[in-house]
């Protein structure tokens, strides 16, 4: 079925393809690459006024290039005070000697109006000044080198990079922390500085999105516009960040609603001993609000499944000897009666007889199908029903479902999430949610948005449960829309989950808090007011994002 996103996509970028957008800016759009610098380094600056209001003493550490540049206007800004917390106390530290800068930076310097130290070689680094420097800030601004360098970081640098590595000092990194390949698809970079957050501009590049930049999954990455229309910014990626998806969640629902407006969710699965996956499943569809959701079980589990929550309705699946779910003598067309998309696999078990009810069931409705767990380990045996070309099919494998889908190793998926993902979803006509770290959303077009929320916490039994439900409930709010209700969806999910941990420990979270913090990540907005998309991480006063009831 097609599968076309229709939000504004916030494409992914190259650093090739990042500095081609500047100069188109500049050339056919009239901005000054200099206008861009100043709007770069001012939204460093109100970033750090605004997460970090109690640094007063910051070190801002600047290469020759276009990235020193930005760090130059970023300490003007922050030592003048225009922002909500008045003047700070800036040192800029310049690694080299100021007749080497040129351009934009050489212009930024010059309108910086403080006096820099001046480090033009690993020595200078031992100086009793520059080790004050150092230790005494609140803060460090790290504006070394930013997208358009190529690893390894050398000489000062790299020096420097060791003497502010192991400090307990807060870092901003601007555009990246430096060191960084923006084109790498890597967790981590052992070469690069260490950063506590990355604030960069007018779009994501590949680092941003793929790696563990921010040395956590709490570590704020934003992007800032500084003056690029969307005209000029340009990817052959074809990779797209999830979190735009989320403005589908965010209209207010008409005034004159009901519930056949949103969907009835078939929950299908739960053999005896796994009633807690179905249960899971279900009240995750009901409170990402879907209109009614019915859970499907065997007899056995019925009650615990139905304990859950009094909205949820339930109906029976004939048992086996072992607790197994069978399709004899049910009633196909009673049992799909209405319903608008399935969810299937949550505790199903993989009996022989499960395995010829799910084909089955498959083959007796086109409705819209998101499967899971052991729904995707009967499929890897028949490969010849994912299929996704007359009705829409969601699928969301960990790595391990995706080995067995694909016939490889766990190994060899984890080595080539994207293409296999991409080639996969194609091939087949499906929607394929690859979970683990930034999880991937390949649909049938060839389009992939990559997620940027969840945490360590998530690693619980439970977690694909209750996506499970998510993605089946919003699918059926908005059935013209599948591409993004899956996008929204995965986004979603990790963001209830990053809120959730800003009240316990990542140790202590269940899949449940998650569903209980599920409010909280439909008010949350992206972008914020001051302009900045949040891929990761969220604001210091979280409450300031939230749209009110």
């Amino acid at each position: 079925m097609t599968c076309v996103s229709l939000i504004p996509a916030v494409p992914v970028l190259t650093a090739d393809e990042m500095r081609v957008a500047d100069r188109v800016t500049s050339e056919q759009f009239g901005v000054p690459s200099i206008v861009l610098m100043r709007h770069a380094g001012q939204a460093v600056a109100r970033f750090v006024e605004r997460q970090y209001p109690q640094c007063r003493r910051i070190a801002v550490l600047c290469g020759k290039g276009n990235n020193g540049g930005d760090g130059f206007v970023a300490a003007r800004a922050l030592a003048a005070g225009d922002g909500e917390v008045g003047a700070k106390k800036v040192t800029v530290l310049l690694l080299g000697d100021p007749d080497e800068l040129k351009g934009d930076a050489r212009t930024a310097f010059s309108e910086m109006h403080l006096t820099p130290v001046f480090v033009p070689d690993e020595r200078s680094l031992d100086t009793p000044q520059v080790r004050a420097l150092l230790s005494n800030a609140d803060l460090l601004l790290d504006a070394v080198v930013g997208t358009g360098f190529q690893p390894p970081l050398r000489g000062v640098a790299a020096a420097l990079r060791d003497r502010v590595s192991p400090l307990g000092t807060p870092v901003v990194a601007v555009d990246l922390p430096s060191g960084w390949d923006a084109d790498s698809h890597e967790f981590s970079a052992d070469g690069a500085f260490r950063a506590n957050a990355v604030v960069t501009f007018t779009a994501p590049k590949l680092a941003h999105v793929c790696g563990n930049l921010a040395g956590s999954v709490y570590g704020p990455i934003v992007v800032a516009p500084i003056g690029s229309p969307p005209e000029a910014v340009r990817s052959t990626l074809n990779l797209t960040w999830s979190g735009a998806s989320h403005a589908l969640v965010e209209p207010a629902r008409p005034a004159d609603s009901n519930k056949g407006m949103y969907g009835h969710v078939l929950v299908v699965g739960g053999a005896r001993g796994k009633s807690g996956a179905p249960a899971m499943a279900s009240l995750a569809a009901l409170r990402t609000g879907a209109g009614l959701v019915t859970a499907a079980v065997v007899a056995s589990i019925l009650p615990s499944v139905a304990a859950i929550t009094p909205e949820l309705m339930t109906a029976v699946l004939p048992e086996g000897p072992g607790g197994e779910v069978t399709g004899e003598n049910l009633d196909y067309d009673q049992l799909l009666e209405k319903k608008t998309v399935l969810a299937i696999g949550p505790g199903l078990g993989q009996h022989p007889s499960t395995e010829k009810f799910l084909l089955d069931l498959l083959d007796k409705t086109s409705l819209p199908a998101v499967l899971d767990a052991d729904a995707l380990n009967i499929l890897a045996q028949h490969p010849e029903k994912i299929d996704g070309q007359t009705r829409t099919m969601v699928l969301t494998p960990h790595p391990g479902e995706m080995a067995r889908l694909a016939g490889i190793s766990t190994k060899e998926v984890q080595a080539n999430r994207e293409s296999l993902a991409r080639d996969f979803a194609t091939r087949h006509h499906v929607t394929l949610v690859l979970k683990g770290w930034r999880t991937l959303v390949a649909h049938p077009d060839g389009a992939m948005a990559i997620n940027t929320t969840g945490n360590p916490g998530m690693a619980k039994g439970g977690s694909g449960d209750i996506l499970t439900g998510i993605v089946a409930a919003i699918i059926a709010q908005y059935s013209d829309q599948v591409a993004d209700a899956v996008n929204a969806a995965v986004y979603l999910h990790g963001l209830a989950a990053d809120i959730a941990v800003r009240e316990q420990d990542e140790h202590t979270l269940l899949a449940t808090d998650t569903i209980s913090h599920l409010w909280k990540a439909f008010r949350f907005r992206p972008q914020d007011p001051a302009g900045y998309t949040w891929l990761q991480g969220l604001p210091k006063h979280l409450s300031t994002q939230c749209t009110e009831a």
